[in-house]
């Protein structure tokens, strides 16, 4: 296949893929779900990191999680101790999520019934930038013992989140982790961007975290009231 028929068909999977995606999101803001994609490289602390998040907000609102791998439900399986529902979509060859794989995942579901809906991608930081998943937000993570130039190193990524964590901190001592040359490579690549610090392991960085989380979800759901009472779909 030569290479103009290679960029033709890349163009056409991504068109399909935004086409998918809009129409997720439209289906999310309809039910009044707040959907949080979140990527990293393998072995960031992703899932563990979710855990944790799915456990803090059970308690108050009605969570759910869609994870991705190339193989195994293991993720899926341990996700599930936080008592939560959670759904793992096995990509096979593909090295990252797409919006009719999370569509597909969603049979059987009722979004509407959930406050949030977390979906965790792949680990990769090449592929899954360029694939809309109709999400709200879009965390980028990285950990402390990847290195502080990973943003220099995957720029698209960090372009297209909307926030970044830095993951594992209670490492932080023992790799020698410069967090001001980490903010200095995200800086770089997306000024002004969010940045949060958080373990997993210890709680350290979760309160601020969640804080922003929630007032993300809390200020979309104030966009969307007039255009609900607009068109006649306020909920009651």
């Amino acid at each position: 296949m030569n290479e103009t028929r290679l960029v033709q068909v890349r163009q056409n999977v991504l068109k399909q893929n935004d086409v998918a995606a809009r129409a997720l999101r439209a289906r999310f803001h309809e039910d009044g779900v707040f959907v949080v994609s979140m990527v990293s490289s393998p072995g960031a602390g992703k899932t563990a990191f979710l855990e944790r998040v799915l456990g803090s907000l059970r308690e108050h609102y009605r969570v759910a999680a869609l994870v991705g791998d190339l193989a195994t439900d293991n993720d899926a399986v341990r996700l599930a101790r936080s008592q939560t529902p959670v759904k793992q979509i096995v990509t096979g060859t593909v090295c990252h999520l797409e919006a009719a794989m999370v569509a597909s995942a969603l049979e059987g579901w009722q979004p509407e019934n959930l406050d949030f809906l977390f979906i965790e991608n792949v680990g990769n930081l090449v592929c899954p930038s360029t694939f809309d998943l109709g999400e709200d937000l879009r965390v980028v993570l990285f950990s402390v013992t990847e290195g502080e130039d990973k943003p220099l190193k995957y720029p698209t990524i960090f372009n297209t989140a909307d926030a970044a964590l830095i993951t594992k901190t209670d490492l932080s001592a023992a790799v020698e982790f410069d967090r001001a040359a980490a903010y200095r490579s995200i800086q770089a690549v997306r000024p002004g961007m969010e940045i949060f610090e958080a373990s997993a392991k210890t709680g350290d960085g979760m309160e601020r975290w969640l804080e922003w989380l929630m007032s993300r979800r809390e200020a979309a759901r104030e966009a969307a009231v007039p255009s609900s009472i607009e068109t006649g779909k306020g909920k009651t």
